[in-house]
């Protein structure tokens, strides 16, 4: 009995929820049908809207044509009155030579005879009277005017043929939902920390009006994952086919990427979402094993001659303070309780924990150790820097010992105490480099190939190069004293490096005296 009540109250409970479900459906699909028709409405609103601005053109078309013609017609008519006056004035001026030549040649009367002289002066006299008619005659206007009109009556140049438009406008329909693009893997280029995608159409469209492209970053390989994935990045109003992400950090294994097509009215599907490989090397600064006197901060080291004292006291309060959680130690001795800090203070437990730099050895080290592969990061120096060191070490530095003043440990040196000098260090010796000290330095670091390049990271020139076999794994180093050093990783090695450094391989430069010795 307990047993059907038990499978009645469960089958009560599913029919229950199942009509809070229909219920909530059918709220759903009377929503729906509200919105249907107010997004009907909206849909014959804006297409009133395009074709009263249709109709708004042809207008404007019909009356700049009308003007057209118009201003056409009183140019023919004002050059045909103009020939015509012209022709008028002709033929009155050959009505008045007819006349007085019909005149001169009808003098029939004696009297006019006697009136002269004698018959040669009325010779000569009729003589010149006839030489003048000829000449007016000769003359008139009426021999030079064109009896052909100006301009033709005809205004045919100034019609219409509307069928094309006619057949264009017939065939007006709906904007069509417009395809996915299809993302060109082949096309597609990451190198220097910059991703150009490329796509392209499946079918040509002059509909088209932008594209839209979005990416996020990840760290699994393959199609996109609904969990633990970064929110999409998006970037609008792409004209072309093509885009080229620039400047970005390179802090994860992978990148998606998605693009869709949009028109005026409606964006279509997205493109199938491709993955791009963007490894390179990060890592932070190791707070838990810096020089006391040195404030950590991620990828920012700054040297603080106060820092010693006043974290010795937190220390000393810290021995004599009992049942204290080890980690809040580890990060008071730090100074940064932040959850960033922690992460870093766990990575670098994971590889063993050591004692402080102390001394003059004003030392932090990265939290990430080199293994194998190609690598690169760069290093700002702050202008106020007295004294600075870039290089990389194996895990065995002591905590008294330089970077550059061991045999595991190799470093570019730059002192700017009273003047400034540049140097290249390893084992305790040093070589002069004269050149310019840029304001930023780039490291390349080939562990299978057992080469340590230093560049200018502006301009990828060569400042030094190390040439060993590396027996153990390296970690970034770097030594401060008087001002503040940041640090870039997640780089990928630039092209340019990767170009001078084919070059370098199999050849020996002045820096020999330190790139070959035995470790």
């Amino acid at each position: 009995m307990d047993e059907q009540r038990e499978t009645l109250q469960r089958i009560v409970s599913t029919l229950a929820i199942k009509n809070d479900e229909i219920h909530n459906f059918i709220d759903m699909l009377n929503h729906t049908i509200k919105n249907v028709q107010v997004n009907s409405s909206n849909a014959i609103s804006e297409l009133d809207e395009e074709f009263d601005g249709l109709y708004s053109i042809l207008d404007e078309m019909k009356g700049s044509m009308a003007n057209t013609i118009q201003q056409e017609e009183a140019r023919k008519i004002q050059a045909l009155q103009d020939q015509l006056s012209q022709c008028s004035n002709a033929l009155e001026s050959s009505e008045e030579l007819l006349e007085l030549a019909a005149q001169s040649l009808d003098i029939k009367d004696p009297v006019e005879f006697l009136k002269v002289e004698n018959i040669e002066q009325m010779c000569i006299r009729q003589m010149l009277a006839a030489r003048q008619i000829k000449d007016r005659v000769t003359m008139a206007s009426a021999f030079r005017i064109s009896l052909k009109p100006k301009v033709s009556d005809s205004m045919t140049h100034l019609m219409v043929d509307f069928a094309l438009e006619r057949r264009m406008l017939q065939a007006v329909k709906f904007l069509p939902v417009p395809k996915a693009p299809e993302i060109d893997l082949a096309a597609c280029l990451v190198a220097d920390n910059c991703i150009t995608v490329s796509w392209r159409m499946p079918e040509e469209d002059s509909r088209i009006d932008h594209f839209v492209l979005e990416y996020r970053k990840t760290n699994f390989d393959g199609l996109p994952r609904v969990k633990d994935e970064q929110r999409w990045e998006l970037i609008d109003y792409i004209k072309a086919t093509e885009y080229t992400l620039s400047g970005l950090k390179f802090d994860t294994k992978y990148m998606n990427f998605r693009v869709q097509a949009c028109n005026k009215a409606v964006a279509g599907e997205y493109s199938d979402p491709v993955t791009l490989e963007t490894k390179a090397f990060v890592f932070s600064l190791d707070s838990t094993s810096s020089h006391l006197n040195l404030k950590v901060e991620d990828t920012y080291v700054e040297w603080d001659p106060t820092g010693g004292k006043g974290q010795e006291k937190i220390k000393g309060k810290e021995n004599k303070s009992s049942g204290q959680n080890p980690l809040l130690k580890s990060n008071r001795r730090s100074g940064a309780p932040s959850p960033k800090r922690t992460s870093v203070s766990t990575r670098s437990s994971a590889r063993g924990s050591r004692d402080h730099f102390t001394g003059e050895s004003y030392t932090v080290l990265g939290d990430t150790a080199v293994e194998s592969g190609q690598h690169y990061w760069e290093v700002r120096a702050q202008k106020d820097c007295k004294s600075y060191s870039v290089g990389v070490t194996y895990r065995t530095l002591g905590k008294f010992d330089q970077l550059g003043k061991t045999n595991s440990s190799w470093c570019i040196h730059i002192n700017n105490w009273l003047q400034t000098t540049f140097s290249a260090k390893h084992n305790n010796k040093t070589k002069t480099l004269d050149i310019p000290v840029p304001d930023r330095i780039g490291v390349y670091c080939d562990f299978d190939g057992g080469q340590l390049a230093f560049y200018n990271a502006n301009s990828k020139e060569l400042l030094h190069t190390f040439r060993t076999k590396f027996t153990q794994p390296l970690l970034p180093g770097f030594m401060i004293w008087c001002g503040g050093l940041t640090v870039s990783t997640g780089l990928q090695v630039p092209s340019a490096v990767k170009t001078l450094q084919k070059s370098e391989n199999g050849l020996s430069g002045s820096t020999s005296s330190l790139n070959n010795i035995a470790q």
